[in-house]
Order: C-alpha cells, then structure tokens, then sequence
C-alpha cells in the first residue's frame, strides 16, 4: 500500500539506479550528485524559479509565463530567447513532447531526426530526456529567465532527476493531476510512488540548500472543474511533496469564468494550502499560486481571443495570483507561432501590470462563494484522510475508488466519473449530480437551488443538456451555455 512517509534515502538511491540503467538512452545519462549539486548552487538568482516567484509575491507582481517545446534544440533556445525578449516573458517552460511523457525515449529520438530531415518540428515539445543533462544545460545557459518543466507525464523520475541536474529549479506535476486528467488506465498507487520520487529528489537539494519550486498541475481536466475539487487535489498533492522535502510549492487554479468565483478561489488556495500544511506539520514550506488563463473552447477570431486572455489576465492580477499561464490568439487554431505566443505575453503583461496595485474588494457575494469553497475542501479533505485511516497517500488510492474524489471529464478508469457540473445564472460553476462527493445536505441544496434559478430564468429544465451548453459556451462569445434552437450539439 502507498503511504504518505518520506522515502528513506537507501531505498531511494537504489531506485535511483534502477532508473538509470533501465531508462538509459544514449545522451541520457545521470550526473553524478555532486556535479548537479555544484552546478545548481551556481545557478544565477535571476534564474532561479522558486526565488523569482518568492520576489513576485512579497512585491505584489503577477508573473507570465507561456506553454512552449519544439523537437530541435536550436530551435528550441530560439523560441524561448523570442518568447523572453519580443514577449517579454517572465518565466519560461519547455513543454515537453509526448513520447518523452509516455517514456518512449526512442520514439522521440526517431522524431528529433525526422524533425532534422524536415527542418521542422515533429513532436509537440522538447525532448528533454534524449538531449540530456548537456542539452538542458544549454537551455537554461542561453535563455534570460528561469526555465520550469511542464508537461504531463505518469512517471517522470528521470526527466526530473536530467532537468535538476542541468540547473533548472522547477519542476510540474503530481501523482494525481498527472494521471486521473492525463492518462486512461495508469494505476494512482505507481504515479504516485513515482512523484514521491520526484519529490524526495528535489527535498535532497532542499538539505543541500537549494530551492527548487515543485507545482502540482492544477485545472485537471480544464472543463467545468469546481475550484473546490481542484484546490482539494492541489492541497493533498502539497502535502504529499511536502513530506518528501519540497519547500517551495506552487498551486494552481484554471480559470472557471465567473470573476468573483475566480477570485473566492485564488484567495483560498493560497490560504487553505497554508493552512493544511501547517496543520499537518509542514511549517517551512513557502507557498505561491498559478493561474491559468481560460483552458476551454477559444473563439476563432484573434481580437476576441486577446479579449478572453485579458479578462484572465485582470482576474488573476485582482486575485494577487504570483503568476499566471498563458495563452495566445492563435489557441483555436492548434499549435501557435512564435509571434502570436507573443502577443498573447504581452496582452497579459500589460493588464497585470496596471492593476498590480488594485484590490478586488470585498463584498458579501465574495464571502459567501470562500466560504462554500472552504467547506467543500474541508469535507473532502476530511473524507480522503478518514479512508486512508490518517494517510493521505493511501487516502487518495481509496477516496476515487469511493467516489469520494472525483474530477469532471477525466479519462481515467480509477476516476468514478459519477459527478456532472453546469453553470449557474451568474456563471459559477455549481454540480447538477454530486455522485459520491462526500458533502452535506447544506451544501447540496445550495447547487440545487443555484441550478433552479438558471432554469427558471432561462425558462427551461435543470438538466445534463446545459453542461454540453456551457462547455461550448466561451467559443460562442458567451460564459452560461444558451439554448441551441439548432439542436447543434443536442446528444442523440
């Protein structure tokens, strides 16, 4: 059985070679610890993610950041160095292309010499595990601004342990929100085991005084995702790297549309998550929030793409989120060039930085919608520790096999699906069925009655139909879903 228990550093440096001699790929091999240790103490403070995020948050600064990874490595640098310089990106990510996720290191090393024959990228990201600990020692040595890892990947043991041996000081992904909205048929147990791993890594440089940031994936599924679910899978996934070590945690929310949600949820991820941390013992870790920009359909038209990155951009700037994921004009459209990754950098950019002193005030509306937050957090939380007989490793294994845990649209065979969100009159995202969710009869009757008054405003029935409605609904230039009178996207 899974426990949430730090892994002690001999069964620890024995996996460690397991995973190298099985996963050894031609580049690929590890560094030795002192060499890596040496080598991120050398990192420059400028580009050292988990200290420039510290600096945003004590100043009040919103930074930006975009989704970007190409197979070819020169290609690669001179994407990000465009991204840091024309976009004026504050932070820089390599996404990483999916065979590296999948661990299928000799397909993508077929990719990267498909890409040099076609002069063109074939993979969707950056290889980091075939470049090597080298290859991304360049990466970081060439571009302006601290590099992070982002991706999606099961069971990223060696990426992590190539990417931190290269100097980059932050790492995405979790045990969970790599696996229920990623992947179909991965055992939770395994991903989490292997994020464990990725964890005690980075608590090892933690002992050796290096900081290195570690964020949980936070939208899942990025569609109609209550915040109250997705704040509960962050807060557990903090505390279980907190366990292993990790001091410097990122949290994440995606944008739900509705502002004064949005705002309810970014101000108590950042409390609940320091809150429950130190509730459970983690006294030292030092927590910041991620927002990400709208996850859904985008309009087809650039100028109204730029106007839904922009409303995120000043949601997360009034939430006081340390820095926010971005998106381009290009996002209906698949993946986007380098100018519109730009565009939409610094779009965001300019929002964030006129509201940077401004406060979303308080109000009862604003209250209220914490305090549902608060309480579904709190049951689920509760819930999950209970199954896991005070374990929240284990916990987690049992709370999805219940239903106790259970994220909207995931592929995942250990997810109960059983739960349906919708939107209500304003917007907010509130749940049509509740399946095993373990809330109260309070908080029931409170998305019921949200639902009702949609339906007798828009004089139709509460039902599945408005979910499809509301998943549609920002690509037709509208937050709540509108009735189709076409029947376009009526299920049979």
């Amino acid at each position: 059985m899974v426990q949430n228990k730090k892994i002690p550093w001999e069964e620890f440096l024995a996996k460690r070679e397991e995973i190298r001699l099985h996963w050894q790929t031609g580049q690929s091999e590890l560094l030795d610890f002192e060499t890596a240790v040496e080598r991120l103490k050398n990192v420059p403070d400028e580009k050292n993610f988990a200290l420039k995020l510290r600096k945003a948050k004590e100043e009040g600064l919103t930074l930006t950041q975009p989704r970007a990874g190409v197979a070819l490595i020169d290609d690669h640098v001179a994407l990000l160095k465009y991204l840091a310089e024309e976009g004026e990106a504050d932070l820089l990510p390599s996404t990483i292309d999916s065979y590296t996720r999948q661990n299928r290191y000799a397909n993508a090393e077929d990719a990267i010499k498909q890409s040099e024959k076609q002069k063109r990228s074939m993979l969707n990201g950056f290889p980091a595990v075939n470049y090597g600990v080298e290859g991304g020692m360049r990466v970081l040595d060439e571009t302006p601004v601290p590099i992070q890892a982002r991706h999606g990947t099961p069971d990223a043991r060696l990426l992590s342990e190539i990417i931190h041996a290269a100097g980059w000081t932050s790492n995405e992904g979790g045990g969970i929100s790599y696996n229920i909205p990623y992947a179909k048929n991965i055992s939770l147990s395994d991903t989490i085991r292997y994020w464990q791993y990725c964890d005690r890594l980075v608590g090892y440089y933690a002992e050796q005084g290096i900081e290195i940031n570690r964020e949980p994936f936070g939208p899942l599924t990025g569609t109609l995702v209550p915040p109250s679910i997705s704040h509960t899978i962050a807060i557990i996934e903090a505390i279980l790297a907190a366990e292993q070590g990790v001091k410097n945690i990122t949290v994440g929310y995606g944008q739900c549309g509705n502002i004064n949600q949005d705002i309810a949820a970014l101000q108590t991820l950042d409390s609940l998550t320091n809150y429950y941390l130190k509730l459970f013992g983690y006294e030292d870790v030092y927590v910041t929030t991620v927002f990400h920009q709208w996850m859904g359909g985008f309009p087809k038209d650039e100028s109204k793409a730029l106007g839904i990155i922009s409303l995120a951009s000043a949601v997360a700037a009034l939430g006081k989120a340390t820095k926010m994921i971005t998106k381009t004009p290009h996002e209906s459209e698949g993946i986007p060039t380098k100018e519109a990754n730009a565009e939409g950098l610094k779009a965001s950019k300019i929002v964030t930085r006129i509201l940077k002193e401004q406060r979303y005030s308080s109000s009862k509306e604003l209250e209220a919608e914490k305090e549902l937050i608060k309480k579904e957090v709190n049951a689920m939380l509760y819930a999950t520790l209970n199954v896991g007989k005070g374990d929240f490793a284990a916990g987690v294994v049992e709370a999805f096999k219940q239903g106790i845990l259970d994220i909207p649209f995931a592929p995942s065979e250990v997810n109960a699906g059983k739960i349906m969100p919708a939107r209500d009159a304003e917007g907010n995202i509130r749940l049509l069925e509740f399946g095993n969710l373990p809330f109260d009869d309070e908080i029931k009757t409170y998305h019921k009655n949200a639902l009702k008054k949609r339906g007798e405003k828009e004089n139709r029935e509460v039902s599945f139909q408005m979910t499809i409605d509301d998943i549609y609904a920002v690509s037709r230039g509208n937050l709540v879903g509108k009735q189709d009178p076409l029947k376009e996207f009526k299920t049979p």
